[in-house]
């Protein structure tokens, strides 16, 4: 691994960060989406897919402006909020509980990547790359707005999983003994 020795070198590393991070949730959003029983929170999985796209083609720009390759390094925490992601997934949950279980993740993500995209473009505007600032600006944005649209989606979800709006699932829950119950 080489020296990070300057803040260009510093913004160069989170950059590759981000984007390997970006390419873990095109992967992931789609399964995400999939599992989601609420059409408003599967078709915002399938919007921010789109987006997310978009984030990495702003970024592979931005890495083209620099001269240097995208690749080279793996957003380990990106790769745990995923696992726990795929985790959600597989939860045996009433449908509103599933999908209010999936928007909790999906905002542990969407704050990792508001903190990720503020901290690469202060540093692009310290570097004075003032066109990449433009776009990182852009897709924190978009993130920002993700977070609050997933915000007003819980909103209805959660009351609908506090009322019991889980329908034939939970009915069918009652009916195995409780030691087979996940805790």
């Amino acid at each position: 691994m080489p020296k990070i020795s300057t803040l260009e070198d510093a913004y160069i590393e989170q950059l590759r960060d981000l984007y390997n991070a970006e390419t873990q949730l095109v992967k992931a959003l789609p399964k995400m989406a999939k599992a989601a029983h609420s059409e408003e929170l599967k078709n915002g999985f399938l919007e921010h897919l789109e987006q997310t796209k978009g984030h990495v083609s702003r970024l592979e720009q931005i890495f083209e402006e620099l001269d240097e390759k995208p690749s080279g390094k793996k957003c380990q925490a990106m790769a745990g909020l995923v696992e726990e992601g795929a985790e959600t997934i597989d939860e045996d949950a009433a449908p509103a509980v599933k999908d209010a279980l999936l928007i909790a993740a999906a905002q542990r993500v969407e704050h990792y990547e508001i903190a990720g995209y503020g901290t690469v473009k202060t540093f692009a505007e310290t570097l004075g790359h003032d066109e990449a600032a433009k776009l990182l600006e852009e897709t924190l944005q978009e993130e920002v707005d993700t977070d609050e649209k997933l915000t007003e989606a819980a909103q209805t979800i959660n009351a609908e999983a506090n009322e019991g709006g889980a329908g034939e699932d939970e009915e069918e829950e009652e009916e195995k003994p409780s030691a087979s119950r996940r805790k």
